[in-house]
């Protein structure tokens, strides 16, 4: 998560890392959840997560 911020920076308000009982693990970035373990039924892939902020940020620009 330090990457994320001090990649985006100047972009990011808030991450929020979730995780819970059973396995969950859920990732949101200024309260949009981003990815979760529980819906897709899998764990992330290396730089999922990574690639996921990256379009988020691009698209609320």
């Amino acid at each position: 998560m330090a990457e994320l911020l001090k990649e985006y920076e100047a972009d990011i308000e808030s991450i929020t890392l979730i995780p819970s009982h059973g396995g969950r693990f859920e990732f949101s970035v200024n309260d949009k959840l981003l990815y979760s373990k529980f819906r897709t039924g899998r764990h992330a892939e290396p730089g999922e997560v990574n690639a996921l902020v990256k379009q988020y940020l691009q698209e609320s620009r």
